[in-house]
């Protein structure tokens, strides 16, 4: 059974940082994309970044770009998403998600099986 398991979440102030882990345990994921999604109270879930685990190719939503980035371990098992220069409007429950081999291109949010339990990030200004 695939389970997704994220940590790192809390509060930090505008302009910290903050890594995310999202644990990945049940079987290989080595034809999998892991998918990070937030969500904002009174808003939808959107995806931010997207890692294939294959080759490490990562996708950005512009509004984290160049903010965000994407590592993966292997021996773990587990995807990072390291965020900088944090800004109030970051603030939101993050997941994990695991789409298995997929012809979708890493940017779109359709697709993902998994999911983790989600994790409360918080900036405050």
């Amino acid at each position: 059974q695939v389970q997704l398991v994220e940590s790192g979440g809390g509060l930090v102030q505008a302009g910290g940082s903050l890594r995310l882990s999202c644990a990945a345990s049940g079987r290989t994921f080595s034809s999998y994309t892991i998918g990070w999604f937030r969500q904002a109270p009174g808003k939808e879930r959107d995806l931010v970044a997207a890692i294939r685990w294959a080759d490490a190719s990562a996708y950005y939503a512009d509004s984290v770009k160049g903010r965000f980035t994407l590592s993966r371990d292997n021996a773990k098992n587990t995807v990072y998403l390291q965020m900088d220069s944090l800004k109030p409007e970051d603030t939101a429950v993050y997941y994990c998600a695991g789409r298995p081999f997929s012809r979708n291109s890493l940017g779109s949010p359709t697709g993902y099986a998994y999911w983790g339990q989600g994790t409360q990030v918080t900036v405050s200004s």
